[in-house]
This record gives C-alpha cells, sequence and structure tokens, in this order.
C-alpha cells in the first residue's frame, strides 16, 4: 500500500526523534539486565534481595520522570513563548528540587526498609543483604535521578541526540565496572550499585557542563517567581507523578503475590521483568519522543495529524513485538540457563517467557496511549488509564490465574491482562482524542 506524502512525513519525523532515545533506553535496559545475570550468579538470595529492590526502584523512577515530564511540558512552553531566560532559570529549579526531593524519598525508603520488607513478605534470610545493600543501591539511584533531570532539559531544548549518547556511554561504562566491582573487588552485590554510581558520577561530569554551556541551566534567579515556578511544575507533575507511581505500586502486590511461591521464584520474575523492560526498549523510546511532536500538532490543531501519528506508532509497535515475542519464545530455554545457575529459576524463568512477552504489544500501546493523553493535556485521563490498566486489568487477572491454575496460570494472568490493558487505553484515548476534536470544531463554527 502506497504511503501518502504526510504519512511519509511523519514518519521520518518519528524516526529522527526516536532513534537516538531508542539506542540509549536499550543501552540502559543491557546493563540493568546484565548488572541482573552476574547477581544470579551469587545465588538466589542476592537475586532475591534485587527482586525485592525492584519497587522500590520503580517508585524513585515514577518520581523522577514525572518531574521530567513537567520539566519537558513548562520549558517547551516557555521556549515557545521566546522567555530564554526563564526557561534556564527553570532549568536550574528542576535540577534544585529534583535532587532535593529524590533525596529525602531515598532517606524515607531507608529508614522505612523494614516496614517495606514486612509488607512483601520477605524471608528473613534477605534481610541482611537488603541492610548492606540498600545504602549503597539508594546513593546509586540518586545519581541517576540527576543524570535523568539533565537529558530532561536537553529534550526539553529539543536535544535527543545528547541524552541517547550519554545512556549508551555511561551504560557501556557499568557493563565494564560491573564484573571489577562485584568479582574482582569481592564486593558482591553492593559492587553492581558501586559500578552504576561510578558510571553515573562520570556521566554527570561530561552533561551538565555541556547543559550549562548551551545555556540551557541558570542558577541565576533574579526575576524569578519561585514559589509560582515550583506551584507551575507541581501543577504539571501531580497527575503525571501519580501515573507513574502506580506500577511500583502494583508492582509491590504483585511481589507480594509471587513470594507466595518462593524466593526462587521472586527471583526469576526480577528477572522476567528486565527482560521485559528490555523488549519493550522500541516502546520506551516512542513514549519520549512522540509528546512533542503531538504537542506540536495540537498547538496547530492537527487533529488529523496526531491521528496519523499515532496509528503510525500504534502498528509498529504491534508488529515490532509480536517478533520480538517470537524471538524470546524460540530463545527461552537458553537464555533461562543463561541467566541464572539455580535450575528452580531456570524453570519460572522459562514458564515467564513462554507466555508474558506475546502481550507486550498491548502493553505497549497502553503505554503510549499514557504518554499521548499527557501531551494532549489530558493527564487525568492518562492517570486513569494507569489505575485501569494496573488494578482493573493487571492485578485482578494475575489474582484469579494464580487461584486457578498457581503459577502457570500466574503468568497466563499477566498475560491476559496486558492485552486486556492495551484494547482499554485504545479505546479511552480515541474518546478522550474525540472530545478535544469536538471542542475544536464548536470553537471553529462560534468564529464562523
Amino acid at each position: 500500500m502506497k504511503l501518502s506524502s504526510n504519512t511519509r512525513t511523519l514518519t521520518l519525523d518519528l524516526f529522527k526523534m526516536t532513534w537516538p532515545m531508542l539506542f540509549g533506553v536499550l543501552s540502559l535496559m543491557s546493563f540493568q539486565l546484565v548488572d541482573s545475570a552476574f547477581i544470579a550468579q551469587l545465588g538466589v538470595l542476592p537475586l532475591a534481595a534485587q527482586g525485592f529492590t525492584l519497587p522500590m526502584q520503580m517508585v524513585v523512577i515514577g518520581l523522577q520522570v514525572g518531574l521530567g515530564i513537567a520539566t519537558t511540558a513548562l520549558i517547551s512552553r516557555v521556549l515557545g513563548a521566546n522567555e530564554e531566560v526563564r526557561a534556564q532559570q527553570l532549568g536550574g529549579l528542576v535540577v534544585l528540587v529534583g535532587g532535593i526531593g529524590i533525596a529525602l524519598l531515598c532517606g524515607v525508603i531507608w529508614l522505612l526498609r523494614d516496614v517495606i520488607m514486612h509488607l512483601l513478605d520477605a524471608p528473613e534470610k534477605v534481610l541482611p543483604i537488603i541492610d548492606t545493600y540498600w545504602p549503597v543501591w539508594l546513593m546509586s539511584a540518586w545519581c541517576g535521578s540527576m543524570l535523568y533531570f539533565a537529558y530532561s532539559l536537553c529534550r526539553s531544548n529539543g536535544n535527543t541526540l545528547l541524552p541517547g549518547t550519554m545512556m549508551m556511554v555511561t551504560s557501556l561504562l557499568n557493563i565494564v565496572l560491573d564484573p571489577l566491582f562485584i568479582f574482582k573487588f569481592g564486593l558482591g552485590i553492593n559492587g553492581a550499585a558501586w559500578a552504576t554510581i561510578t558510571a553515573f558520577i562520570i556521566g554527570m561530569l561530561v552533561v551538565f557542563p555541556l547543559v550549562m554551556k548551551k545555556k540551557w541551566l541558570s542558577f541565576h534567579w533574579v526575576g524569578l517567581n519561585i514559589i509560582q515556578s515550583i506551584k507551575e511544575l507541581g501543577h504539571i507533575m501531580a497527575p503525571a507523578m501519580m501515573s507513574q507511581l502506580l506500577p511500583p505500586v502494583s508492582s509491590m502486590l504483585a511481589t507480594k503475590l509471587v513470594a507466595g511461591f518462593g524466593a526462587a521464584t521472586v527471583g526469576a520474575w526480577a528477572l522476567g521483568s528486565r527482560i521485559e523492560f528490555f523488549s519493550i526498549v522500541v516502546v520506551l523510546a516512542l513514549t519520549m519522543s512522540m509528546p512533542q511532536m503531538v504537542g506540536k500538532r495540537l498547538g496547530k490543531r492537527d487533529i488529523q495529524g496526531i491521528k496519523t501519528l499515532i496509528n503510525i506508532a500504534v502498528t509498529f509497535v504491534l508488529a515490532w513485538q509480536f517478533i520480538i515475542a517470537i524471538i524470546i519464545f524460540l530463545l527461552s530455554s537458553p537464555l533461562s540457563s543463561l541467566l541464572s545457575s539455580d535450575v528452580k529459576v531456570q524453570q519460572v524463568l522459562l514458564m515467564h517467557l513462554t507466555r508474558v512477552p506475546i502481550s507486550l504489544g498491548a502493553l505497549g500501546v497502553c503505554m503510549i496511549m499514557v504518554s499521548i493523553c499527557n501531551a494532549l493535556a489530558m493527564p487525568m485521563r492518562a492517570l486513569f488509564i494507569s489505575a485501569w490498566r494496573l488494578f482493573i486489568c493487571f492485578l485482578p487477572i494475575l489474582w484469579i490465574g494464580s487461584q486457578l491454575a498457581g503459577l502457570p496460570g500466574l503468568f497466563t494472568g499477566a498475560m491476559l491482562g496486558n492485552f486486556a490493558a492495551g484494547s482499554s487505553a485504545w479505546i479511552f484515548y480515541r474518546k478522550g482524542l474525540a472530545l478535544i476534536d469536538k471542542k475544536y470544531q464548536f470553537e471553529v463554527d462560534a468564529v464562523r
């Protein structure tokens, strides 16, 4: 079928905006997967400790991504109004507020670690590892957040190449440093966190000077209404952050459910989750590149252009994720053996890889719809879609599957939950876009 000129142009623009983030996110997911693989070689307990860390990691990421979304929305709008000085000042404000906010969150997580582990039904044998691992891991989480805020400033100013490149560089550094810190220096699971800290600090030493040189960041706030600016950030950030924080809540509940099947199952669940993150890297890149393109067309009231752009992205994601699912299915056995030396973990991971990946295309559609709704100035709809996916589709079906068929049913439930979430999100997005289209048409008719 021959594509129209507009469709070809949109496809090319989407590719240009997405490919730097694609390679950046791919490298980021790669080092996280390698981290898990190295930790798995230390035994079931360290791997389980990482599994119980994953929900808390998602909490930190939720806060930083929520602020990142607000940063892109607000600074892009200010730049559109040609207020470059204010954009620079807002950049400095974001870095300061983000740094303090993430540090406070990390402190709360550390102080409540015993309560968190109790809520997650963590075995007693895992707690000593958590006590030594979490201080270093929390430092690595803070460093990663600071680097992410710098990347957000780059994207706000229309630059995806620098963050994409530096994500690759820091990830490669982490992969190289992992075996040194974990095995050669004898630091075990803590060595993985120290390797991450080292790589992220090097990244910050490169990115922040470049951001300052480009004048995307300033701490000279003369003339800036700081309180009002923080309120503006908060107004945009609150729904986006809530949307990002729902997955870790769901992850904690899912981990609690999985923990009932034993430590090996928690470890396998963590490995499977890493592989899922790795396999939806294209989706993650699209959620970072598409909002600017959608927002620009919304400003022009080009609803048809938005529809075309999103149809291109959704069609591609469904086809791409189907291919990835087939590859994972064919490689499920060697992957399970490669990622863990424990037979029980291998068996559970094999169960995961032969069921869940086929539904990741639907999950990708849901994730894109959340990102698009934020770009369409419908943050509450985005929040609703996130909540619907997790608490109506994913968790209930996950629980029902585990009750009906045990561990195999749990993974089948995860698969069916993703399918339900994707189809529902598409319906909710279409209804929201129809309301915007109707509103704009009413305004045009009123002028006439």
